[in-house]
């Protein structure tokens, strides 16, 4: 086993840290090094400045767009985005919806999609969610009625991400109440969000910010050639696409960012007059968190090495990369809002307030991490995977 890299490895990264140096805007690299909200424009400026360079979508194949790399090159690569402090593009698109085209997608569905989002053209979200279909993503009730050359589709998604962004929606959706078994009668299906009978509705979280919605479905007509894979087996696709996300869930090198972050508000936080860092306890729990956060990149090169060898996908034990990198997520940020006590703030800067950026974006972003061992699958039921899979229990 393998895990140092060669020197042209360490080449590439090199190449990849300056060029986001020298070309991420410096507006954006500033919201989100202070933990501020980005923009529908934010974030597709900065997708067409990465389409331009041929980088929005390294992991595609080169048909499509892809760059050729390796997993090592495509591992440093988004390592480099979070210690640099460049956004990530949204997965809903370049990652998720593109990864079930290519898999289960017609010839025509990918000629037409495929370079709309490689290019930064459509914004796609996902519509998986309803208020009584979370984690137990079988029991959606949203239903796509066949009639004719299109489906009618009723019901309600909540908890959308970026909804009010959306170009495109991908959904699971209900195509046969009467199956047996809930996996079974589930369809997936594309839908263009500009469709009459689509309301998106904000939900506005405690801090103020507007990130996910409510998005409501009545008599919507969609054409059945936007129907993926068949007709109530959408949750093989489901399936497919939740396997895919976990592997890049670990965000290791968005972790090392918060951490450096951290380290610098201990240096600069005093307890009984003098510096927070170089209190015991607080060092032990620094120290913890760091050495957590250096096995997971040690486990993820793990994988990679594995995957370099074999050139096969990860198998079920990926799911340990998901659970231990938001867990140490949220532990940095649990950390930082204890770092800053008193001083951190309940709510976000508002541009033109003279406000720290650091201080008001800590308690908002400790709240919001706490969701993020739901991506993907609940960390709980990745433990049930993992138990049954690679431990066969």
């Amino acid at each position: 086993m393998d895990l140092s890299y060669s020197p042209e490895e360490l080449a590439f990264r090199d190449e990849v840290r300056t060029w986001l140096d020298t070309n991420l805007p410096e507006d954006i690299r500033e919201k989100v090094r202070e933990h501020r909200e980005l923009s529908k424009d934010d974030v597709m400026r900065w997708h067409r400045i990465l389409a331009k360079k041929g980088w929005s979508v390294p992991h595609w194949p080169e048909e499509w767009g892809g760059t050729g790399w390796n997993i090592t090159q495509r591992y440093l690569y988004q390592e480099q985005f979070g210690l640099s402090g460049a956004p990530g593009l949204p997965a809903f698109g370049p990652n998720m919806c593109a990864s079930v085209l290519m898999r289960f997608g017609t010839k025509g569905q990918k000629d037409y999609f495929l370079p709309r989002i490689r290019d930064g053209v459509d914004f796609w979200v996902q519509g998986y969610s309803e208020p009584g279909a979370g984690s137990d993503l079988a029991a959606v009730k949203t239903r796509a009625e066949r009639k004719g050359d299109h489906y009618v589709v009723n019901g309600q998604k909540i908890w959308t991400t970026l909804g009010h962004w959306g170009d495109w929606i991908f959904c699971l959706v209900r195509t046969d109440p009467t199956a047996e078994k809930r996996q079974e009668g589930i369809s997936f299906l594309l839908i263009d969000m500009k469709t009459p009978g689509i309301t998106v509705r904000p939900l506005i979280l405690m801090d103020g910010g507007h990130e996910v919605n409510e998005v409501f479905f009545d008599d919507v007509k969609v054409p059945v050639e936007n129907l993926v894979f068949e007709e109530n087996k959408g949750w093989t696709v489901a399936k497919y696409l939740l396997g895919h996300e976990r592997m890049g869930s670990g965000n290791v090198g968005g972790s090392k960012r918060m951490l450096v972050e951290l380290k610098e508000i201990a240096a600069r936080e005093l307890k009984n007059g003098k510096p927070l860092v170089e209190d015991l306890r607080f060092r032990d729990k620094l120290s913890r968190i760091e050495i957590d956060l250096q096995a997971l990149e040690l486990t993820s090169m793990r994988f990679l090495d594995k995957m370099r060898r074999s050139g096969q996908p990860p198998g079920a034990d990926v799911s340990m990369l998901k659970i231990r990198g938001t867990e140490i997520a949220q532990a940095i940020t649990l950390l930082t809002s204890e770092a800053l006590g008193p001083n951190a703030q309940p709510f976000r800067a508002i541009d033109g307030e003279e406000l720290d950026p650091v201080a008001t974006s800590v308690t908002p972003r400790y709240f919001n991490y706490r969701k993020v061992s739901i991506y993907a699958g609940s960390n709980e039921v990745q433990r049930n995977i993992i138990a049954k899979a690679t431990l066969g229990l």
